[in-house]
């Protein structure tokens, strides 16, 4: 939003969009404060996590063909109304069951909502951001609360490992981007 040289409108997209973004991750930060404990003691093993993923995989294949050829409804980022920003940020909440992709869990509930994939993709990766960002923090005070100590030279390497994981997903996600764009998923 403050780039020089955006226009009055690009500038209200951005905002606009950003607003949606804060008011989507809502439920699922609602709900993995509540219930990120019992989660932890009964979802985190290798069945529900199995299960997730090639629930998730057969999901993708069935949305996929079932738009094939259909009209959607948003084109781009900018298109998604806060009514649709928020049942994509109820989607999310289905990541908190280990094994889902929360990436795909928005992609996915994006799509059955009449965005297409580019968009629903785009909106997916801005949820990211302060989704990781609010889920890193929530374990890091549970860490830190538990008595346990962090020594200078642990918090620079989880420092670094921050950036350089920042850095990569940036690329990882333009490419992911470009692909989605040109290919079906």
């Amino acid at each position: 939003p403050f780039a020089p040289g955006k226009s009055s409108l690009e500038k209200k997209q951005t905002w606009s969009l950003w607003f949606k973004v804060c008011a989507a991750i809502i439920p699922s930060g609602v709900l993995g404060v509540l219930f990120d404990d019992w989660m932890d003691a009964h979802l985190h093993n290798s069945y529900v996590v199995a299960l997730m993923l090639i629930l998730y995989g057969v999901a993708f294949i069935f949305v996929e063909r079932r738009n094939q050829g259909q009209q959607v409804k948003v084109k781009n980022v900018h298109g998604i109304d806060l009514k649709t920003a928020m049942l994509i940020g109820c989607f999310q909440c289905l990541s908190l069951i280990p094994g889902t992709s929360r990436s795909g869990a928005t992609i996915l509930g994006g799509i059955l909502l009449g965005v297409g994939r580019s968009a629903a993709a785009e909106f997916s990766f801005f949820l990211a951001i302060p989704t990781m960002l609010g889920a890193s923090a929530l374990k890091l005070v549970k860490f830190l609360g538990e008595g346990v100590k962090a020594t200078g030279t642990e918090i620079g390497v989880l420092l670094v490992g921050c950036v350089v994981s920042f850095l990569v997903s940036m690329l990882v996600i333009r490419a992911l981007m470009d692909y989605v764009r040109r290919s079906s998923f």
